[in-house]
């Protein structure tokens, strides 16, 4: 009996010291901190902001006779960049319908037979990946590549930018061709006239950066 009696004693104590312990992290685990598998800690991703009242959009096209200069404006732009991948997100918006020459006749006419305007409102590129880094403080080139969408169809268009960052203002210019009788545009050339089926675009956007 006194037998028995030690064993349930015994039984007893080690449920309560096993309840007790179960409740406790053992000591070779640890909460990691924030961070990735290494430990090291994340980088904050980029984030660009363009102001469409500071950004110029111009372009020409070359004809027999003489080389025609316009303009589009900015709708607007928001950019996130993961400086660890280089993988990038968002949009740069162009309303087609601002694209103007200076002659409301012609005007009219890329409108309504080339771009489309009313039925394609909008030219967005798609950033996708970013070459190179930003630095606050110097002047750096870097590529974006990335999908164009214009008149319903998607292109991918990588740009060469010259960057040059003082604190979180910035401003990129980039250059690039557009070849939108290639791209499904009407051809406005005729018998008497010849127009380049590759319009030229010269962009000097400005805005501010986060996260640099």
């Amino acid at each position: 009996m006194k037998a028995y009696r030690t064993f349930l004693l015994l039984l007893a104590f080690g449920g309560v010291t096993f309840l007790s312990s179960a409740g406790q992290t053992p000591a070779s685990v640890k909460t990691p901190a924030s961070g990735n598998a290494s430990g090291q800690p994340v980088p904050q991703k980029i984030t660009v902001h363009l102001d469409p009242a500071k950004t110029e959009i111009h372009w020409t096209v070359s004809t027999a006779l003489h080389t025609v200069h316009g303009t589009f404006s900015l709708k607007g732009g928001l950019i996130t960049i993961d400086p660890s991948t280089g993988e990038a997100q968002g949009e740069v918006i162009v309303e087609t319908a601002s694209g103007q020459s200076g002659n409301k006749s012609r005007d009219a006419k890329m409108q309504k037979e080339i771009l489309e305007s009313e039925k394609y409102p909008e030219a967005i590129f798609h950033p996708e990946k970013v070459t190179g880094s930003l630095r606050t403080g110097s002047q750096q080139k870097i590529s974006i590549g990335g999908l164009f969408t214009i008149h319903g169809g998607d292109h991918p268009l990588t740009l060469e930018m010259d960057i040059d960052m003082k604190g979180s203002d910035a401003t990129a210019t980039t250059h690039f061709a557009v070849p939108y009788v290639q791209w499904g545009m009407k051809d406005p050339s005729s018998f008497f006239t010849h127009v380049s089926k590759e319009v030229k675009v010269d962009v000097a956007a400005r805005g501010t950066v986060d996260g640099v």
